[in-house]
C-alpha cells in the first residue's frame, strides 16, 4: 500500500502569465504558497490483475487503457502500470472548481504514488513536467503551469515560466515573524459556486493577444509582491493583490460575478485591504488580506460563506505511508 499527500495552492499575483501563449514571447511568473489542505492517493496491487479505480465513481476494467477517468488512465499509461492496482483518492475540500490547483494536485499525487508503487521515488521537477505533460500536452487542458509545480515542490516561491518551456522555483525568503503574521491576516471564504475553468480560461487564452499590457502588470507585480514579502511590508501585501484582482478582472468577462463583487466590495468597506477570487475565477475560494483586529467585522458581513482554516504548507508532494504491497 502507497500513500501520496499533495498540498493545494492558493496563487498571490501573477495567474494568466503563465499560460503558453504569453510566456513564450518572454517569461511569466507567480507567486504562490502551497497551504495545509491536501489530496490524498492511495494505491494498491489489485488481487485479480484489474484495474479498480474509486473516485466520485468506481470503475473495475481490465487494463489502463479503459479507465475513464483521464488523469488517472494517463498517469498510468506514463508510469507504465498496465493492471493490477487498485487506485482511491479523497481530498480535504471539493476536488473541482474550487481554484485551488485542486486537478493538478491530484495528476502530481497519482504520479508520486504510482512511481513509489513500482519503487521509484521521482523528484519534484519530474513530477511537475510529467503532470504537465498529462493536463497540457495529452488532454488538451487550456491551463498554465503554476499549479503543477507549485504542488510537486511545496512553499511560498516565486515560480517563472521562460520561453523555451524551463521553469524556475525560487523560495520566497520570509521571517518566521512575517510569515506568521502574514498566516493570520489571510482569510480563505468559499462562495459556494463552483466552475469549470476550461470554459473562462479559453476565454483568456483568446483575449491574451489584446491583453498582453494587463498581463505584463500582472507579471510585474510578481517582483512587487516577493519585495514587499521579503521586507515584512504586508499592507503592501494586501494593497497589491486589491490591484492584481482589478487587473484580472480584465482578462476575461467570466472571471468574476455581480455576487462575488458584492462579497469584494463588502469584505473591502469592513476592512479588507485585497483579495482575489483563486485560480480562474467565476466562483471557488475568496481570498481576503484582513488585519486581525478587524476579521470579525468581515466574518459579519460575508456570514453566508463558509470560512476556511488554513496555514501554509512548507512541502509538496509526499509519500506518507510506504507498506509491504505483498
Amino acid at each position: 500500500m502507497i500513500i501520496s499527500r499533495t498540498p493545494f495552492r492558493i496563487s498571490f499575483v501573477g495567474g494568466g502569465t503563465d499560460l503558453p501563449d504569453y510566456y513564450r514571447r518572454d517569461f511569466g511568473a507567480v507567486v504562490s504558497t502551497t497551504i495545509q489542505k491536501y489530496v490524498y492517493v492511495m494505491v494498491n496491487e489489485e488481487f485479480d490483475g484489474k484495474v479498480r479505480v474509486s473516485h466520485l465513481k468506481t470503475e473495475i476494467v481490465d487494463s489502463a487503457n479503459e479507465v475513464k477517468h483521464n488523469l488517472v488512465r494517463e498517469a498510468l499509461k506514463l508510469t507504465g502500470i498496465e493492471r493490477g492496482v487498485e487506485i482511491a483518492t479523497m481530498a480535504d475540500i471539493p476536488e473541482r472548481g474550487t481554484g485551488l490547483g485542486s486537478s493538478s494536485s491530484l495528476t502530481v499525487g497519482l504520479l508520486n504514488a504510482l512511481y513509489a508503487f513500482k519503487g521509484k521515488l521521482e523528484s519534484p521537477k519530474t513530477l511537475a513536467s510529467e503532470a504537465c505533460k498529462i493536463e497540457i500536452d495529452i488532454l488538451h487542458e487550456p491551463i498554465g503551469k503554476q499549479d503543477q509545480y507549485a504542488a510537486a515542490y511545496g512553499g511560498l516561491n516565486y515560480i517563472q515560466f521562460n520561453a523555451d518551456g524551463t521553469v524556475l522555483v525560487s523560495p520566497v525568503s520570509v521571517s518566521e515573524q512575517n510569515k506568521q503574521e502574514l498566516e493570520d491576516n489571510l482569510m480563505l471564504f468559499f462562495t459556494g459556486i463552483t466552475r469549470k475553468s476550461r470554459v473562462i480560461l479559453t476565454e483568456q487564452r483568446r483575449n491574451i493577444p489584446s491583453r498582453l499590457e494587463i498581463l505584463d502588470q500582472m507579471r510585474a507585480q510578481t517582483r512587487e509582491l516577493k519585495e514587499c514579502l521579503i521586507k515584512g511590508d504586508l499592507n503592501e501585501f494586501g494593497e497589491i493583490i486589491n490591484r492584481g484582482w482589478l487587473l484580472k478582472k480584465r482578462l476575461a468577462k467570466r472571471i468574476t460575478k455581480d455576487i462575488i463583487d458584492k462579497h469584494y466590495a463588502a469584505a473591502r468597506k469592513a476592512g479588507a485591504l485585497g483579495g482575489k477570487v483563486c485560480g480562474a475565477g467565476g466562483g471557488g475560494f475568496l481570498l481576503l488580506y484582513c488585519e486581525k483586529e478587524k476579521q470579525d467585522k468581515v466574518r459579519k458581513v460575508l456570514g453566508t460563506l463558509k470560512e476556511i482554516d488554513f496555514r501554509f504548507e512548507p512541502q509538496g508532494s509526499k509519500i506518507i505511508y510506504h507498506g509491504d504491497q505483498k
